[in-house]
């Protein structure tokens, strides 16, 4: 057995909280959080780490390798909760606020989680017989301030391996049961750094604006980005679109990141209400975690301007995989852009080798930002990786300067009548129509094609097309076998917290 080799004496591991307490001992007056109206210094947030992590410790018994679980909306405590334990050595559990009781109990059972924090808010999840037995509950409230305030406020974090897991978000089960994703301290510290340099939203001047949900992993790594650097991070409890225009508006927000339902959301608020908060000092908006359709995108550019667009394409597993910047976003349509920084990408056909240019493969990446593995799932774990690269399943092709398109996942090709179908040109295609406000497209068995495509199509109003209009629109732009054989009208399409199409729910 080959002996390890000793780091060398300058080497220091980077964790998740490494730069904010680089950043309090530089500025440890400064605001590191805002949220609604409370606020919190560098200095404050730390001391507040601090005796967390030592009440996890003494009180709770945690240390590394142990999970603990945390069940919150969006709030100041959230980033203290995630540092303190991971300070610790031990792996934040991240739980959606909106899980039912049932999908709270499976996901701390499975990820063995030996304690639990808990919002007020939250208390309908948390019932006294839906945990499993061994778990500790803290709920964050009066007895959590007392309880920080009798720990000591010393606390120096142990040499905690960067290549160690800190957090286990669990995948939001789009295309099948959800599964514990384990991610390094250096996997989101290396984010961390490709964001700064590829944004130009995360120096020490700048405030980021945080409405995403922090438990999805997107959402965290984007809002704990501005804190690693120094900056200031304004926190939203829930995303109001009207609020947001106004502090973009008015504020000094130099970042911030969108999903497309978000963005949805804004252009559908009357133009009184645009025109009253057009203007802003965004230098960077991120929009990520599901397909931006081009109709939004061209909204979005009218609206907030020609260079703050940020398209990203990435999965938990493998972080931010490529990027579409402002330069490109009107001459590469339904592009999500270059391998993003320190990234690597490549295309494999169905036998293994390299995609031509413009045919469809398998995305395959490889970067400081991979994932460790699924937790307790070695199988799956090998299935996705390959000789050190990632892949999730989702298909692209690459055009002749190294852009990507994706297609849509391997587990949503449609085969009607032997023939590859992917769903996204489609929905594309309708997203384009100016009655058609979301559409999804999925595959139905069929006894004479072997799988035929339905539409899911939800209107800007009531009646403004009906599908012999749609049909009509589809066959001027695509060809006959793409055409839905199918077309369900519904108000609103099935999405999980972070905006992707729950498409399991279509089929």
């Amino acid at each position: 057995m080959l002996e390890q080799p000793s780091l060398p004496a300058g080497f220091t591991h980077q964790t998740i909280s490494s730069g904010m307490r680089a950043s309090g001992e530089r500025t440890p007056d400064k605001t590191a959080l805002l949220f609604e109206d409370r606020q919190l210094s560098y200095r404050a947030l730390i001391e507040r780490t601090n005796r967390l992590a030592n009440a996890l410790s003494a009180d709770a018994g945690v240390g590394p390798g142990d999970h603990v679980a945390i069940l919150a909306p969006n709030c100041l405590e959230y980033f203290e909760v995630v540092c303190a334990v991971s300070d610790l050595g031990a792996v934040i559990v991240t739980l959606n606020p909106r899980l039912t009781a049932a999908e709270v109990r499976a996901v701390l059972a499975d990820a063995e989680a030996s304690v639990l924090i808990v919002h007020p808010s939250c208390a309908d999840s948390i019932a006294a017989d839906s945990l499993p037995g061994a778990v500790r509950v803290v709920t964050i409230d009066d007895t959590y301030e007392s309880w920080l305030a009798r720990a000591p406020a010393a606390f120096e974090p142990g040499d905690v391996a960067e290549w160690t897991p800190f957090c286990l978000p669990y995948t939001s089960g789009t295309t099948g049961k959800p599964k514990g994703v384990l991610l390094s301290h250096r996997s989101r510290t290396a984010g961390f750094y490709g964001n700064a340099a590829e944004f130009g939203c995360y120096g020490i001047r700048d405030r980021f604006c945080a409405i995403t949900p922090l438990c999805h992993g997107a959402g965290f790594a984007f809002a704990m980005c501005a804190v690693y650097f120094g900056g200031t991070c304004e926190i939203m409890a829930g995303f109001d679109p009207e609020l947001l225009l106004r502090r973009l508006h008015e504020g000094e927000t130099t970042g911030t990141f969108l999903v497309p339902t978000q963005l949805h959301a804004i252009f559908e608020l009357d133009r009184k209400t645009l025109d009253a908060y057009r203007g802003h000092k965004l230098r960077a908006l991120l929009c990520n975690a599901a397909a931006l359709p081009t109709a939004t995108k061209l909204e979005v550019l009218d609206y907030f301007g020609e260079d703050v667009l940020f398209e990203l394409y990435g999965s938990t597993e493998a972080g931010v995989v490529s990027c579409l910047r402002p330069e490109d976003q009107r001459r590469k349509e339904n592009c999500v852009g270059p391998a993003f920084q320190a990234n690597r990408v490549r295309l494999l056909n169905e036998h293994g080798a390299p995609a031509a240019p413009g045919d469809v493969g398998e995305l395959f990446s490889r970067s400081p930002y991979l994932f460790n593995g699924y937790w307790n799932r070695q199988a799956e774990t090998e299935a996705t990786f390959s000789d050190g690269w990632v892949s999730v399943g989702d298909l692209a092709r690459m055009d002749d300067e190294g852009y990507l398109y994706i297609e849509g996942r391997k587990s949503e090709i449609v085969i009607s009548g032997g023939v590859n179908i992917y769903p996204r040109e489609i929905e594309e295609a309708l997203a384009l129509h100016e009655s058609v406000s979301e559409a999804a497209v999925v595959g139905r068995p069929d006894d004479k094609w072997g799988e035929s495509l339905v539409a899911f199509v939800s209107l800007t109003r009531q009646g403004a097309a009906d599908r012999e209009t749609l049909d009509a629109y589809c066959r001027e732009r695509l060809a006959s076998y793409k055409i839905p054989k199918d077309w369900r009208f519904v108000d609103k399409l099935p999405r999980s917290a972070t905006g992707k199409i729950l498409k399991k729910e279509l089929m």
